[in-house]
């Protein structure tokens, strides 16, 4: 099976990709999710003509010679309406985000006035009638404000629970199992014996994922026999994706594929033309989809963030593409030609003097460094066969985070 591209890969990754069904949720817990549906505005904003200031509510008519002295008949404040209606020659004092009062068309700011007991005398100054927010300013009933396929942030959640909803319906979270597979891993904390290592790529997948809005399980480390793998893999349920770390490749104890097509899966592939990251598997076992990442930590980050999280978006409606498309930079060194596999450089970037991100490869493009990846902040993309890149040539970034 000759490798795939990046793009040839994701296209299979992403094939026939059905959204998650939708659940109601309180919108009190809607942070970060995403909307199954729009939304439709059920009341107006503000439902009533307010005070935009501290002040006094008066009749325009009442003001055309200034100064005038209006007699005071009363006070409305948030929450607390004036119940009466403003006649001729009178005026109530009004705070900000009180309705306004019937018969009252204009508001005074309080520094433009002086009270003295029931009578407020007005300086001259021009009635300025942008003090009162009319009715529906901001948004009226059976207005669509909140399209489907949304993802719920601060700005959103405060504008839905204003529209009237106290529930919403949004995508489930895709349910992800994650199992790290190999006999030399030992769990966060331990001490590691002769010839193993601590098991801490299982962290940034899963933290990567919850990112990108799935609800992951792990599952624990899998030993290097077929016994292991399978019993960790029925763990998986009917999880909407499953991921494997480390033993993806076709070497003597690269098991996983073996037995999950024992299992049942039909394999998609398993090696594609890039680097980090060649030895990657995708397949399906009925409605799970499985990605098998390299073990190596750099390959296992940077293939999550490549194949993963556009599956996860996709899954929850979203548009895979809008994770942090990629982005033209200029390179802060020359670089060489590419090869034959495309290249994602681990970089940093900082803002030139252009406006364009200026930057820079990490001191080492090692596949299993991991704190030159945790200095990096992007993605620098070399397709493959591309020709050399002098310092200042524009490249393709792609950001880390999302």
């Amino acid at each position: 099976m000759a490798p795939l591209s990046v793009a040839e890969a994701r296209g299979k990754i992403l094939h026939d990709v059905v959204p998650t069904p939708a659940e109601p949720i309180a919108v009190e817990a809607a942070h970060g999710r995403v909307l199954a549906g729009g939304l439709v505005a059920r009341l107006t904003q503000p439902p009533f003509d307010a005070s935009a200031m501290d002040g006094y509510a008066v009749r325009s008519g009442d003001l055309t010679k200034l100064p005038a002295t209006l007699e005071l008949i009363g006070e409305a404040a948030a929450g607390h309406p004036f119940g009466g209606t403003l006649g001729p020659g009178q005026a109530v004092r009004i705070f900000t985000g009180a309705p306004v009062p019937a018969g009252s068309d204009a508001i005074v700011i309080q520094e433009d006035a002086e009270r003295d007991g029931t009578r407020v005398r007005i300086r001259n100054s021009e009635v300025d009638r942008t003090h009162i927010r009319p009715r529906g300013l901001d948004f009226s009933a059976g207005a669509p404000l909140l399209a489907g396929g949304r993802r719920l942030g601060p700005r959103e959640v405060s504008l839905a629970a204003a529209m009237g909803y106290g529930q919403l319906s949004v995508r489930r979270r895709p349910r992800l199992a994650l199992i790290s597979t190999g006999d030399e891993l030992v769990a966060p904390g331990q001490t590691p014996g002769r010839g193993q290592i601590v098991s801490s790529n299982h962290l940034g997948v899963a933290a990567m994922a919850e990112a990108a809005g799935a609800e992951v399980a792990f599952l624990g480390i899998a030993r290097d026999l077929p016994e292991s793998l399978a019993a960790h893999f029925e763990r998986a349920g009917e999880a909407d994706v499953l991921v494997t770390i480390g033993g993806a490749s076709v070497g003597d104890h690269d098991l996983v594929a073996p037995v999950l097509t024992a299992k049942g899966m039909v394999l998609s592939f398993w090696k594609i033309a890039m680097r980090p990251g060649k030895p990657l598997m995708f397949g399906r076992l009925k409605q799970t989809r499985i990605l098998g990442l390299p073990g190596n930590p750099v390959s296992a980050l940077v293939c999550a963030r490549l194949f993963l999280v556009p599956l996860l978006r996709a899954l929850l409606g979203l548009s895979p593409e809008d994770d942090g498309a990629e982005l033209t930079a200029r390179s802060a060194v020359a670089l060489e030609a590419n090869g034959a596999r495309e290249h994602y450089m681990r970089a940093t970037q900082r803002r030139g003097e252009d406006g364009l991100a200026l930057v820079t490869p990490v001191r080492s493009q090692d596949s299993s460094l991991l704190s030159p990846l945790a200095e990096a902040d992007c993605l620098l993309i070399r397709p493959a066969g591309a020709p050399a890149v002098p310092m200042g040539g524009l490249v393709p970034i792609l950001p880390l985070d999302f």
